[in-house]
């Protein structure tokens, strides 16, 4: 008999109860909000979300993620992390999730000496499992946990239940950091990835909901939703495009045909062999 995804959080509230204290590496996005919110159901003050304190993390996201445990009273930090200062990961190769994960799980387990909390637990959902995702080996390495794969709970029942929940995370668009803006073999530096930050903050301004500013040198290829590409392609919103972006100090500025999509950027690799590698 199927399980229903309400019978999937209830054990997924059991499961997280054993636990007894738990940090929950917490980017404010649907996944790990909902995991914050379900790890302070069960387990109260026990629960700590912690949240990197990076370049590459948008401030609005910070800003948001203060206002999700603020309203469920979830107990919460910040965390310095240094992945800027690890050559591994500025050189972005196609394994830099590695080390940003890396070094955030590296934090928190030093936290977790500190406090003496044994168990860090993250948002991959069963979704996740089938998509290259080097972070997921960092968090092998490191013995994270991963509860919402554990009980099979999908993208989509993750949103359900955080609608069920009153979550205003259920239906946010999906996040990532900035640094996977930046093509695979163009150094990560702390300067592209505001300039991505403040570009973004510039479409949204213009109403934009789902979008990801993808840099290629001087140029910025935008990617648009499908169902708002009506409202990109016009001469009135190319305009605007073009003033943000030039005055951000980009000589061509396109918009990209296809949409947004995530992990546009794994398009030029063989997934195969870096899987493999």
């Amino acid at each position: 008999m199927p399980v229903s995804f309400d019978q999937k959080q209830e054990q997924l509230f059991a499961n997280l109860r054993k636990l007894e204290r738990v940090m929950v590496a917490f980017s404010g996005g649907t996944d790990s909000a909902y995991l914050a919110w379900a790890a302070n159901q069960a387990l109260g003050r026990n629960a700590l979300a912690i949240t990197a304190d990076s370049a590459s993390i948008p401030e609005s996201h910070k800003r948001d993620a203060e206002a999700f445990v603020a309203r469920f009273g979830i107990a919460h930090e910040y965390i310095e992390t240094r992945e800027f200062d690890n050559p591994d990961y500025v050189r972005n190769s196609p394994d830099r999730c590695f080390h940003c994960k890396d070094e955030l799980f590296t934090r928190l387990e030093e936290l977790g000496r500190e406090r003496g909390i044994a168990h860090i637990i993250y948002g991959v959902n069963l979704d996740d499992l089938g998509d290259y995702r080097p972070g997921q080996g960092a968090a092998k390495n490191h013995k994270v946990a991963a509860p919402l794969a554990d009980v099979s709970l999908s993208k989509a029942e993750i949103r359900e239940l955080s609608r069920k929940a009153g979550l205003p995370t259920w239906d946010r668009p999906a996040s990532a950091c900035l640094s996977s803006r930046i093509p695979y073999g163009t150094p990560v530096t702390i300067e592209n990835v505001k300039t991505v930050e403040t570009g973004e903050e510039e479409l949204k301004a213009l109403g934009f909901r789902q979008f990801r500013v993808r840099l290629h040198g001087e140029v910025v290829r935008i990617e648009i939703a499908r169902e708002e590409m009506a409202r990109a392609l016009t001469m009135e919103m190319a305009a605007r495009f073009t003033e943000i972006f030039k005055r951000l100090g980009f000589k061509y500025v396109t918009l990209d045909l296809e949409g947004y999509r995530q992990g546009s950027l794994n398009e030029v690799l063989n997934l195969v062999t870096v899987t493999k590698g």
